[in-house]
């Protein structure tokens, strides 16, 4: 039985954010920030990461890990999410640590 996800996958490098009742933490390289894409668009995520599905649905999040075979079966250094908020957004990894990290990509793809 495959079980609804609160987003999509679109092309080879887009998550689209589709429940505003989960907010989604991304996580690509075990060394690269993790992301919150909630309702209101991306910020960091800082907190301890929930140890399995149930413990983060307790706390309204998914999990997505880029590099796992459901989503793009490896680290991605440049990203697209498309938040709730109605922009898309691009996450390029190379740039972490530099404010050019994470930068609106359209400001309205709707």
């Amino acid at each position: 039985m495959s079980q609804e996800r609160a987003f999509i996958k679109s092309g080879r490098n887009t998550i689209i954010h589709k429940d505003k009742k989960l907010d989604l933490v991304i996580v690509n390289g075990d060394s690269d920030p993790r992301i919150k894409v909630t309702q209101h668009g991306l910020e960091p995520f800082k907190e301890e990461l929930p140890k399995n599905r149930r413990a983060a649905k307790e706390r309204y999040l998914e999990m997505v890990s880029i590099a796992s075979p459901d989503v793009f079966s490896e680290v991605k250094q440049l990203l697209f999410i498309q938040a709730l908020d109605g922009r898309e957004y691009k996450v390029d990894y190379s740039k972490k640590g530099t404010k050019l990290f994470v930068r609106v990509h359209q400001d309205s793809y709707l």
